[in-house]
């Protein structure tokens, strides 16, 4: 009989089974097998690791080893817990009746939850770089306005100065405008001050990336409060909330003491990134002139064609067949080829009939001057308009006069263009001497009440053309004649004048309309119409038309918040520089000179000015300095300056003039002064800068009314 070592006997047998049976009781399984104190013999081959005192491991009545789960069910092809009643239930993937939504714990799967916030940023990246690709301001207002979320305003001005600083002046500009018109309309106050509030807290950062961080958030600051968009009084509670040492702080002092200090600092900050969202006007004309002289010298006409096609400027069109006719004039050679360019330009419609009659017509306006550099001038023009005429690319009406009042007769064509010529004259020297009590007399003396709405057009058009100094004289000097001589229905007969030609002038004024409605809505502000002559005025005008567009804009600008303030500043709020100031500046300048010598700081320093209608006081001061000093270096300044072109012959005239005219003043002062007048009067027909026709003593040569700013 085999030997039974090594094997469980049959009592040892149900002791297992027994075990096994309680294995999910309360007792642990350990403690039962110790309570029947199982004993195995150890001899035989019985594995090392049946035993009791490592983890508790039993054999399934199959025979193999079972490993006992945490929870006391049994393993695989066990009958699971004691308690566990439910015969629905079951854990295997592969049994039909598998519930894994009662088996298995619910699986949170993980995801990004969008941030609104972000969302907008996002955004207005995209509306923001498209109007920098456009300039469309209607179109970026209406597409922040249809994304809604104004709570996050803010964060637009934030990121729109912020791209427009790490961009070129232009993009500067264009924020600045797009700010301007979205205020009130579309953000409010509040959240502008909101958002430069965010870029004076995160101006350190900026400064890490952007080197003139400092000085270009505080031009965009000075800029928001010249525009009204901001209150002045927002420097001082921003003061509050920023430390002294931060890059914010900097910025306040910067905007408050550099730019918002500075004697008219409104037309300078303006103007500081070239006060317009495209070319700036003396790019234009530069290009033009280089486009002009290279087609003389090669005659390529299909160049010069897409050259100017390219300038992208076809509202400035004139000015092309201007400085063309001028180089005609100059260079007598060249008239053939300027013909073709110009005739080639009209067939194509490069160049409208309207800019090309304007053209003709700026020429004809400067004719005077030009006869100084050209003296056949006119003549050469009398025979140019013919031939352009004869060849079709000028029209015929340029040579026929045309009333700009329906209502006046044909007997009085002669009348209005001796009118008109008149009226421009008056225009241009109130333009330059500021002097409204001598327009007046001016106007009065025409004695031509009938053709006041005639004067009207032309002063606004006129103005619309220069810079906002002269924009807001001409208001100003709308309302000086309301109170004198013009009634209210010739204002609103001039403005009716203006609109129904609106059309034509935005060809040649790329704003008109926005500046018309300006100056709408000025006259009201300005008591000069009553708000029911805007409905007087659009009942005359054909609806759907370009006029009656700008009135609807008037009324929009004067239904706006603090409408009154914005619209009295449109423009600058002044007539530009103070004559006295001028004055004053002129006089440090050429002091500083005397005393340093440095010819090309002086020449930038009268640049600087921008007075170029003023420059007669400079050529006074320099020669009244000569005589005091007795010292001839001035000759050499007014030399530079003539040079250059800074100051022309016409301003050395008028400058040398008003010394004549004071001599006997100023031999009080200084006994030799008509002998050094004398002497400096040869040394300049010398020199060509003045005509050899000028005499010591005659005629005034002077404007009359230039006299008057002295």
């Amino acid at each position: 009989m085999a030997s039974n070592e090594g094997f469980l006997t049959e009592e040892q047998r149900e002791s297992l089974k027994n075990a096994e049976s309680l294995s999910s009781s309360p007792k642990s399984p350990s403690s039962l097998l110790n309570e029947h104190h199982i004993k195995v013999s150890t001899v035989g081959k019985v594995p090392p690791t049946f035993g009791f005192g490592g983890r508790h491991i039993r054999r399934s009545h199959s025979g193999k080893l079972v490993r006992v789960k945490k929870d006391g069910a049994g393993g695989k092809g066990t009958w699971g817990k004691l308690l566990d009643t439910d015969g629905g239930s079951c854990v295997d993937r592969k049994d039909p009746n598998y519930d894994s939504g009662e088996q298995e714990p619910y699986q949170l799967v993980g995801s990004t939850i969008s941030d609104p916030l972000d969302e907008y940023k996002k955004a207005v990246v995209t509306i923001i770089e498209e109007y920098f690709s456009t300039g469309d301001v209607e179109l970026a207002a209406s597409e922040l306005r249809e994304l809604g979320s104004s709570e996050y305003h803010p964060y637009f001005v934030k990121r729109l100065i912020s791209m427009a600083m790490d961009r070129h002046d232009k993009e500067k500009e264009m924020a600045s405008v797009l700010l301007s018109a979205l205020y009130a309309d579309v953000i409010s106050s509040a959240e502008i001050s909101q958002g430069f509030l965010l870029l004076l807290e995160s101006a350190d950062d900026l400064a890490l990336d952007i080197l003139d961080a400092v000085d270009v958030l505080a031009l965009f600051l000075a800029r928001a409060v010249v525009d009204d968009i901001l209150p002045p009084a927002f420097i001082t509670r921003a003061k509050k909330t920023l430390p002294e040492s931060s890059k914010g702080h900097q910025i306040l002092l910067t905007a408050e003491k550099s730019y918002l200090s500075a004697p008219h600092h409104a037309e300078l900050v303006e103007r500081r990134w070239g006060g317009s969202t495209h070319i700036t006007v003396e790019e234009v004309k530069k290009k033009i002139s280089d486009l002009l002289r290279e087609y003389i010298e090669n005659g390529d006409t299909v160049e010069a064609c897409r050259c100017t096609r390219e300038l992208g400027v076809s509202f400035f069109h004139h000015e092309v067949v201007k400085r063309a006719l001028i180089l005609a004039m100059e260079i007598r050679t060249a008239e053939p080829l300027i013909f073709k360019l110009l005739k080639e330009a009209a067939e194509e419609g490069l160049i409208s009939s309207s800019q090309m009659t304007k053209g003709f017509g700026r020429l004809a306006e400067s004719l005077d001057d030009l006869s100084l550099d050209i003296p056949s001038a006119k003549t050469l023009f009398q025979s140019l308009v013919p031939k352009a005429i004869s060849e079709g690319w000028l029209d015929a009406s340029f040579c026929k006069p045309s009333a700009d009042n329906g209502e006046l007769g044909e007997n009085d064509d002669e009348r209005i263009i001796r009118f008109k010529e008149e009226a421009v004259t008056i225009i241009h020297e109130y333009f330059l001497s500021d002097d409204i009590p001598e327009l007046i007399r001016s106007l009065e003396d025409l004695s031509a009440p009938v053709f006041n709405p005639v004067f009207l057009k032309k002063l606004i058009t006129l103005a619309m053309d220069r810079k906002n100094r002269e924009k807001e004289m001409a208001s100003v000097l709308l309302s000086a004649l309301h109170s004198e001589i013009f009634s209210t229905q010739d204002i609103v007969n001039g403005f009716v004048m203006l609109l129904e030609t609106a059309e034509d002038t935005a060809l040649d004024i790329l704003d008109a309309s926005n500046e018309l409605a300006y100056f709408l809505a000025r006259a009201v502000v300005d008591d000069v119409l009553a708000p029911l002559n805007l409905d007087e005025i659009s009942s005359k005008l054909p609806q759907n038309c370009s006029g009656s567009e700008t009135v609807h804009m008037a009324r929009s600008l004067l239904g706006a918040r603090h409408a009154g303030e914005r619209i009295l500043r449109c423009w600058g709020g002044g007539t530009g520089w103070a004559v006295e100031d001028a004055k004053d500046k002129i006089t440090k300048l050429l002091e500083e000179y005397e005393s340093g010598g440095v010819v090309a700081e002086a020449c930038q320093c009268i640049r600087d000015l921008g007075m170029p209608f003023f420059n007669h006081e400079v050529v006074k001061k320099a020669l009244v300095m000569a005589m005091e000093k007795k010292n001839d270096r001035m000759l050499d300044l007014l030399q530079e300056c003539f040079g250059e072109g800074l100051i022309t012959i016409n301003q050395m005239t008028k400058g040398f003039a008003r010394i004549r005219d004071g001599l006997d003043d100023l031999a009080l002062d200084i006994p030799n002064a008509e002998e050094k007048f004398k002497f400096y009067m040869e040394h300049a027909k010398s020199n060509g800068w003045l005509l050899p026709s000028f005499a010591s003593s005659g005629p005034d040569d002077a404007t009359p009314s230039l006299a008057v700013i002295a």
